[in-house]
């Protein structure tokens, strides 16, 4: 008889986001006719960019005209894609990466669980605290942990790497042993983005332990701080311990059309195998499961990273940004004490009268008709803090932040 997988069932409840979108539901159930003003997931809400809009249009003209259809492309993605992001780097990061480091994907979510696929069950994973969910129940349906502990509040197995108000929310390496290391800057969800000091703690970590980091920077068009890095690869050492995953989904409006990539150097080393073999592994994995990107997804990314392209992702950046300004300086000017929101798209926002997460998240639900994202859903240490996203319209933004300062008290 088929048994059923027993590393997903020691998954706790149900994932975070689905949880937020069951309770404004059964909300909206019983105030019909009422309008939420949503400031909890970090769905992008503008529209696309025209470039790359019509990038997509041209590919799928081609497509519908059998003398320039193209079925199947490369599974590491499209060469001028590739080629595209590694001059990207170069010239906005001054790193210098071959081309064969980039893996294009349909999104930094599914490759942040999947790169575990080239490590050994045995590796010990280790997450900033709190995380993006991804993280750690990848970790757990990998059969990297084992089970969830109340009294820790976390699985065992995970090394667990607090990020708090007092060390301004940026982890510091961990003393004990870890093999994977999840980094993620600019942070969902505090929004805190790490310095090179910082991020090289983690590289000397990585070599003086044989561990690899995972670094998610998703987000790392966000940081205007030009003294800030946007990439792992701007530390020195760090093109032979790290793995980088980007995303369209928060600067193009990718959320749903899906595009992102990994950086696998293969100068990476594992314990047991030389410089080259996770490389290795990592394209055989995309060449065994994955049939590469949509070509119309792809076309996309190459107009996004034109000059043009980029005038206008970076535009619809700025207009995110916008909102976070907007959305802090309301939060704050309601007594509420927050974070991030200046060199990131989210807002980490204390909750008030010792409330916690999701009490809080109820409390501006029914009384400000507000959604944001309840802080314990990244992890122990994000209790008592909520998630507010700058994802959105901003007259529905602006509406949000009058109603949070008119009922909060």
């Amino acid at each position: 008889m088929a048994r059923a997988s027993e590393d997903f069932m020691r998954l706790q409840s149900g994932y975070l986001f689905p949880e937020v979108a069951r309770r404004i539901k059964a909300w909206q159930e019983r105030n019909p006719g009422r309008k939420v003003l949503r400031l909890s997931i970090g769905n992008t809400t503008e529209a696309l960019p025209p470039t790359v809009a019509e990038a997509m249009k041209r590919k799928i003209d081609l497509l519908t005209d059998r003398s320039t259809y193209t079925g199947y492309g490369d599974e590491q993605g499209d060469a001028m894609l590739r080629e595209a992001l590694a001059e990207h780097y170069r010239n906005e990061y001054g790193v210098d990466l071959p081309v064969s480091a980039f893996f294009v994907s349909d999104g930094a979510k599914s490759d942040a669980a999947n790169i575990q696929s080239v490590f050994s069950r045995s590796a010990i994973p280790a997450v900033q605290d709190p995380a993006y969910p991804v993280y750690v129940d990848s970790s757990v349906a990998g059969g990297h942990t084992g089970d969830f502990s109340p009294a820790l509040g976390g699985y065992s197995g995970i090394v667990y790497m607090p990020a708090t108000a007092g060390n301004g929310f940026i982890a510091e390496p961990p003393r004990e042993h870890a093999d994977i290391i999840y980094l993620c800057f600019p942070n969902n969800p505090t929004g805190a983005v790490a310095a090179r000091d910082e991020l090289k703690a983690f590289v000397d970590y990585a070599h003086r332990e044989g561990s690899v980091i995972v670094f998610d920077s998703a987000y790392s068009d966000y940081i205007g701080n030009p003294d800030l890095p946007h990439s792992i690869y701007e530390i020195e050492g760090a093109e032979d311990c790290a793995i980088e995953i980007g995303s369209f989904s928060k600067n193009a409006g990718f959320t749903g059309v899906r595009l992102g990539w990994s950086i696998v150097p293969e100068a990476i080393r594992a314990e047991d195998s030389p410089a080259g073999t996770l490389h290795r592994l990592w394209n055989r994995r995309q060449c065994t499961f994955f049939n590469g990107a949509s070509s119309i997804s792809q076309a996309g990314g190459i107009a996004a990273l034109s000059g043009k392209g980029r005038e206008e992702c970076m535009d619809l950046v700025r207009y995110y940004k916008g909102n976070a300004s907007i959305i802090r300086t309301g939060i704050e000017s309601a007594g509420l004490r927050c974070y991030g929101g200046t060199d990131s798209p989210y807002i980490w926002t204390e909750c008030p009268d010792g409330m916690t997460s999701w009490q809080f998240f109820d409390y501006l639900l029914e009384k400000a008709h507000v959604a944001v994202t309840p802080g314990s859903g990244f992890g122990k240490a994000g209790e008592g803090y909520v998630r507010i996203s700058s994802y959105g319209h901003r007259e529905d933004v602006e509406e949000a932040v009058r109603s949070i300062k008119e009922n909060l008290g």
